[in-house]
């Protein structure tokens, strides 16, 4: 895919910047107007929403956020969407933006065409409607009216931002199966208990029981850890209550939510 030239956001590099390497800065008043407009942003202790807008200005000067199908993205809407897709990445660091190059913005839910061979040899093709999309070597792909419906409720258990940026993590040691790279011990730890909480978890959706966690959760381990994310920044108690093991992990991970 072709790259896009990226919008225009206000950044800081100072003078000389391609000698010195200087941290990329956004500008403080957009800053505080982002920060005043994403709930999950306004809980970040000092030390942590210094790292967010580091991590969101160097999203900003490495991707290319391209609005498509007539949408425009002012300088506050792009730095919202960058500090959305890093929020992710605060223990983590910016290694969690490699592999990619674009984010791009429809207005609202796009439409894909999908298609599988079924055991018979018989072809399905079909279409799906979506929120968001993460490609394995490729874009990653959010609806600007989902994003802001997320926001509007920000304790709902959504975020589409999160879920896709779980996604890439994913891929960062090249298999989409829920564990993203870690530690040789932790990594065994986490296998082992992300796939006994996602084995209750689908025993209890295929019985037709009635659960807290969002049944897509249960798709595939892949979207387990996409789905547990989106609850460790937007209900991180219900996750607490319900998963305790998956929580810890992503405790660790993510770092620290409001309760």
């Amino acid at each position: 895919m072709a790259e896009l030239p990226a919008g225009h956001v206000p950044l800081k590099a100072g003078l000389f910047g391609w000698l010195k390497r200087p941290s990329p800065s956004v500008d403080h008043a957009l800053w505080l107007e982002v920060r005043a407009s994403t709930p999950w942003l306004r809980p970040l202790e000092p030390a942590r929403e210094a790292r967010l807008r580091e991590l969101s200005a160097t999203f900003l000067l490495q991707k290319t956020i391209t609005p498509l199908a007539g949408l425009a993205l002012g300088p506050a809407q792009r730095l919202q969407l960058a500090a959305l897709c890093c929020l992710p990445l605060l223990e983590f660091g910016r290694t969690g933006l490699q592999g990619w190059s674009q984010l791009l913005v429809y207005p609202d839910a796009f439409r894909v065409s999908r298609s599988h061979t079924d055991a018979a040899g018989v072809l399905h093709e079909y279409e799906d409607e979506l929120a968001g999309e993460s490609w394995e070597a490729g874009p990653l792909v959010l609806s600007w009216a989902d994003v802001q419906a997320d926001l509007a409720e920000p304790d709902a258990g959504y975020c589409v931002a999160i879920h896709e940026m779980a996604h890439k993590l994913d891929a960062l040691d090249g298999a989409m199966d829920g564990t993203p790279p870690l530690p040789r011990a932790w990594h065994r730890q986490w296998a082992a208990d992300f796939q006994r909480s996602y084995d209750a978890f689908c025993l209890r959706v295929d019985a037709g029981h009635e659960v807290a966690i969002d049944a897509y959760a249960a798709e595939s381990p892949e979207e387990f850890f996409a789905v547990t994310s989106e609850y460790h920044f937007s209900a991180p108690g219900l996750l607490r209550s319900e998963m305790p093991e998956v929580s810890a992990h992503l405790q660790r991970f993510y770092g620290n939510t409001s309760p």
